[in-house]
């Protein structure tokens, strides 16, 4: 069976990412410095939050793992719908393209 929408594969190195809406954020790497200029490794995570979001096409409600920046993103596109049919493949994972497909299917069902 073939997907009725384009599916690229995710770019994602960040192996969390896969399994939510991250934007493209990974993890970052570098060193605290403090006045002592002593070195320290650390490292910087996304700011994710697990957040319900509603799905006008498929009409329920979705249990999402986002990043604060990808919420503020929603918003701007009008709904989980719009931003996940209108952004980038590269800034989708696993988890993104099943739904973008998901919702693509719902929305080109009704009109048929």
């Amino acid at each position: 069976m073939f997907p009725s929408f384009a599916v690229a594969s995710p770019v994602h190195l960040f192996k969390r990412a896969q399994a939510g809406l991250f934007g493209g954020a990974t993890k970052r790497f570098g060193n605290n410095v403090p006045k002592s200029k002593h070195k320290t490794l650390r490292t910087w995570m996304p700011n994710i939050q697990t957040k319900h979001l509603y799905s006008e096409a498929l009409q329920q409600r979705i249990t999402l793992r986002v990043t604060a920046r990808v919420l503020r993103t929603i918003d701007k596109y009008g709904g989980l719908d719009e931003y996940l049919l209108g952004v980038k493949d590269t800034l989708l994972g696993n988890q993104g393209m099943r739904l973008r497909l998901a919702i693509w299917d719902a929305k080109h069902e009704r009109k048929a």
